[in-house]
């Protein structure tokens, strides 16, 4: 339920691996707060539209007539195998992993990962290596060892929190359960 956003030293240079899909009312919506359009889903035919925030971070719109009251839809993560990062992680969350072939399959996503019925986790097949930093990530509770046990790397340790990575280099979070 909460969404933090957190400044980063690092300048965006490469396309975001992970991104938000988010939902709203109207393209024009988004773009008056200061997004703009990379690719309609009018021209790709998907029933989505790319944009970018002010800073080019890619994330994903889709229109509803509705708003809910929680805005993302879901978290996407670019992966060069998404079914055995997918699986890798719908084993660490406990959730169910589907590889959506009810909607022509390619992509795979978790399925109750999360409290909320509709937010996902989907992991998507991309070309391209994984070569800088993340900007967005992911925070969890529990045990650090717990994640390195399932096959996580460490990264860097903070007070109060330490940062791991999962099989495909994707940076996340650990802080202590409460």
């Amino acid at each position: 339920e909460n969404l933090l956003v957190v400044p980063v030293p690092e300048p965006k240079s490469v396309k975001n691996r992970v991104h938000l899909d988010v939902y709203s009312l109207a393209i024009d919506d988004l773009t008056a707060r200061g997004a703009s359009v990379v690719l309609p889903a009018e021209e790709s035919g998907l029933a989505w539209t790319v944009m970018r925030d002010p800073e080019g971070n890619e994330f994903c719109a889709f229109l509803r007539d509705e708003l809910p009251d929680f805005r993302i839809h879901g978290v996407v993560i670019d992966s060069a195998d998404p079914e055995r990062i997918a699986t890798w992680w719908g084993d660490v969350l406990g959730a169910e992993v589907s590889d959506n072939a009810e909607h022509g399959g390619g992509w795979w996503t978790l399925l109750g990962a999360t409290p909320d019925p509709v937010l996902t986790m989907d992991f998507v097949p991309v070309p391209e290596a994984k070569t800088v930093k993340n900007r967005l990530h992911w925070d969890f509770r529990g045990t650090v060892e717990e994640f390195l046990d399932r096959g996580a790397t460490h990264r860097w340790d903070r007070p109060g929190w330490t940062a791991l990575a999962d099989p495909e280099g994707n940076e996340f979070c650990v802080l202590p359960e409460e």
